[in-house]
């Protein structure tokens, strides 16, 4: 009855930057109308919006391009210029919460949020190998943040043995 596409592409640019690509794409296999909107035919997409954000070492946001090729209703268009307010926050801790503070309710799109929500975890896994120990002593932000690695784990104890049964503050 629907199907979703959502993909991420991940690249690291010739000035250092670092550019994660998101594109999500609706569409369903019969002809169908939305009152007062229009008619979309069988497999023509509902929404087809792409996102880049580029990014630097610390995950700063740097600057953001979004593109909304294809939407339900006329007035979509008019969120894009708050997508901008992500602009200068970091991907990384609290990430959903910055996202809904900027976008959050009618200052967004929902299937906009949607892609930023996933693309700080495509932009960790672009930089997989890149990371190197943080200079202040402490663990990398992707340690105890799912069972695999988990500070008590044999994961962190072969791949970071330094931070084995780690503990903040201790």
């Amino acid at each position: 009855m629907h199907t979703r596409r959502v993909t991420y592409q991940g690249f690291q640019r010739d000035d250092g930057l670092w550019d994660i690509e998101g594109e999500l794409h609706d569409s369903k296999p019969f002809d169908f109308h939305i009152e007062g909107e229009r008619e979309w035919k069988n497999g023509e997409p509902v929404h087809h919006m792409r996102i880049r954000v580029t990014f630097d070492d610390a995950m700063l946001i740097r600057a953001i391009d979004v593109v909304m090729d294809a939407f339900p209703h006329h007035p979509c268009p008019q969120a894009l210029p708050n997508m901008q307010g992500m602009v200068g926050e970091v991907l990384g801790k609290g990430w959903r919460h910055t996202i809904q503070r900027h976008l959050g309710g009618i200052k967004g799109c929902t299937h906009l949020r949607e892609l930023l929500f996933n693309l700080a975890t495509a932009a960790m896994q672009t930089r997989v190998g890149t990371f190197g120990l943080p200079a202040n002593g402490q663990p990398p932000p992707h340690l105890g943040q799912c069972l695999s690695w988990d500070f008590d784990g044999p994961v962190v104890e072969r791949v970071y043995p330094m931070f084995f049964r780690w503990r903040a503050g201790a």
